[in-house]
């Protein structure tokens, strides 16, 4: 991709995260995850 750029955008929505690029459209749904060690709360 030397030469070229490429725009994204980024949607860290509540249920889901899309990843949108121009020209291609949504190229990731995924499922967002939040985790939390219960030992040290973090």
């Amino acid at each position: 991709m030397f030469g070229m750029s490429m725009d994204i955008g980024i949607d860290l929505g509540t249920a889901n995260v899309l990843v949108y690029v121009k020209r291609k459209g949504v190229v990731l749904k995924e499922p967002s995850v939040v985790a939390v060690n219960r030992d040290t709360n973090q």
